[in-house]
């Protein structure tokens, strides 16, 4: 059994393209797709739109991301033959995502899997830019480290786990970044598919840019309490030890290049502000859209 597990956040129009992208998948697998939103009116919208059998929806006591997926991966269990995708309602994948995941876990030593995020924004605007250039460093790190068999953590947009291996993760982090924390410390290997695409609308201004970022930073501090001994693959240190250079002969013009600067300053400043933050108190907290709304990355038509 392959369960599709995608957290939505009252976006029902963007979830229904989600599930949809998942349903026409060509594949022989037994399959079910649940989303799992707190707002009883996606529900209503997503039944009335999909009339599908292996639709399922799960509502959502409303604590945040990571105990809706502990509920479920309770609620869903299966042995380590079975599937967990997990993905987000405000992205969409390609059509091949699904077979594309089920043959790298032919492999009975891959534990952990992680897709390829792509971003939709134009590279003609800065913060487009910057989405193309980060995204590629990531292809770039996830490409080496899943080829020499090492550590590494996944995308929060699409990753797939088998079953039956953990049943429940810590809240007080991110989980793209603990899950496979855990199936490392199993013994199983974490394996990148660039073959399995998923669509991601990123920030177009500054402060859903700097409100996204510092969440996942929080995020990823936190693993220093919960899991002192996990390889950590984003960090500061990293991300000039890997990227700085990419970074730099990644522009094709004088403007790119002028944009690949502003954004050292701004990974910078990021992790001075996010740091700022730990230090004040303000602590990671679990949610559907982190402590602030960033309305820039929502795929929702309005009309």
């Amino acid at each position: 059994m392959i369960d599709v597990i995608i957290a939505s956040y009252k976006e029902p129009k963007s979830t229904l393209k989600a599930v949809q992208t998942f349903l026409r998948q060509k594949t022989k697998e037994e399959m079910r797709v649940t989303v799992v939103d707190p707002f009883p009116e996606v529900e209503e919208f997503l039944r009335s739109n999909i009339k599908d059998k292996r639709f399922n929806f799960y509502l959502d006591p409303g604590e945040g991301k990571s105990y809706a997926l502990n509920l479920l991966f309770q609620e869903l269990a299966g042995n380590e033959n079975d599937i967990f995708i997990l993905t987000d309602g405000d992205v969409y994948v390609s059509d091949k995502t699904v077979k594309s995941i089920i043959e790298a876990f032919k492999d009975k030593k891959v534990g952990c899997i992680t897709g390829k995020p792509v971003p939709l924004d134009s590279r003609n605007e800065k913060y487009g830019y910057w989405a193309h250039l980060f995204f590629s460093g990531i292809d770039k790190v996830r490409e080496y480290m899943s080829k020499e068999e090492k550590f590494f953590e996944c995308s929060g947009y699409l990753f797939a786990i088998r079953k039956g291996v953990i049943y429940d993760f810590p809240l007080e982090t991110s989980e793209d970044s603990i899950i496979p924390y855990l199936f490392w410390k199993k013994n199983y290997k974490i394996k990148y598919v660039p073959e399995a695409e998923v669509y991601v609308k990123n920030p177009g201004n500054w402060k859903d840019w700097l409100a996204q970022k510092v969440r996942n930073i929080k995020a990823h501090e936190n693993l220093n309490k919960i899991a002192p001994d996990m390889p950590r693959t984003k960090s500061f240190f990293n991300e000039i030890k890997f990227g700085a250079w990419f970074a730099l002969t990644y522009p094709r013009s004088l403007r790119e290049f002028w944009w690949t600067i502003e954004a050292f300053g701004a990974r910078l400043y990021l992790y001075f502000r996010a740091f700022k933050e730990l230090k004040s108190k303000r602590k990671y907290e679990d949610g559907w859209r982190g402590e602030a709304t960033t309305e820039s990355t929502s795929l929702e038509d309005k009309s």
